[in-house]
């Protein structure tokens, strides 16, 4: 079982020296990957329905710094050797496909290779609206983009005409890597799970229970069989709330037992005290009595 350190870039670990000593005590300590949340912009009065709290409304308030998620990555990625970047997510609908495969192909190559790009339909309807995005249409907008995206790092003269994005003989460099990047469709709902399914080189829903969980990944897989796509080519990253319990062992092998090769830690737990002991800490308590579940 794998671990990621997931809202890496909120509280202290916004600014620039409090984010790097983050970066290299994770990589010291032996998570596998960091992983970014993102908001644009915070409406100061919303109606929409925040998923991940009992009241509905996001954590913090709106003076909260939020870093632009590939720009921090990029700050991380001169910190760091071996540990893997990734959104957590980046709200695809919201951005140019053919700016944002620029960017995240340059900075998969400035940190050699170490991007995933975990990406969501997001669900803050007011600030689709401030953006001027249409907030009905976000997901067929990141299905379009998507493929619009792997087009452009798939080779020179690249072409695509979809209803939201279209370009003809176009080139983009440089190129990814392993030229492409890593797509991680993030969020817990049967569409995101079939989206996964077929197109996705991974899945990370953001809260469920062990069988809901099961449910979904069972329709990712169930996709991709139909889309001609293999299964198990689709890494699974989830949480479960056991993970804190007495038996974090016990918690990884039932998340391995379902198909997931990944678990997460909030950084929230670092936020106080000394970076590198608390990140320590942690690799005993977690990383390392996991570390063979599921091989």
């Amino acid at each position: 079982m794998k671990f990621g350190l997931m809202f890496a870039n909120t509280g202290p670990f916004a600014k620039p020296q409090h984010a790097a000593k983050l970066a290299k005590a994770a990589e010291t300590s032996g998570f596998e990957s960091i992983w970014t949340v993102e908001h644009v912009i915070w409406p100061e009065a919303y109606n929409s329905q925040y998923p991940y709290s009992a009241n509905g409304k996001m954590p913090g308030d709106s003076t909260a710094p939020i870093p632009d998620p590939l720009i921090w990555l990029t700050y991380i990625a001169a910190n760091t050797s071996t540990i893997r970047l990734a959104t957590g997510i980046l709200i695809l609908p919201q951005r140019n496909p053919l700016v944002l495969a620029k960017s995240v192909a340059t900075l998969d190559v400035l940190c050699g290779g170490r991007l995933d790009l975990g990406i969501g339909v997001g669900w803050l309807e007011e600030e689709f609206d401030a953006i001027g995005v249409s907030f009905a249409e976000r997901g067929k907008i990141t299905d379009d983009y998507i493929a619009a995206m792997r087009s452009l790092w798939a080779g020179d003269g690249a072409s695509y005409d979809g209803t939201h994005a279209t370009f003809h003989n176009v080139s983009s460099n440089p190129k990814p890597v392993r030229g492409d990047v890593p797509i991680v469709v993030g969020g817990h709902s049967n569409a995101a799970a079939r989206r996964a399914g077929r197109v996705g080189s991974g899945f990370f829903p953001g809260k469920g229970s062990i069988e809901d969980l099961r449910k979904l990944i069972d329709i990712v897989r169930q996709t991709a069989s139909d889309h001609g796509r293999d299964p198990e080519s689709i890494e699974i990253t989830a949480g479960h709330e056991g993970i804190f319990g007495d038996d974090p062992v016990g918690a990884a092998e039932e998340l391995a037992s379902i198909g997931v090769t990944r678990t997460t830690l909030p950084a929230f737990l670092l936020f106080k005290g000394d970076v590198e002991s608390n990140a320590q800490s942690l690799a005993e308590r977690f990383i390392k009595p996991c570390a063979a579940v599921g091989r």
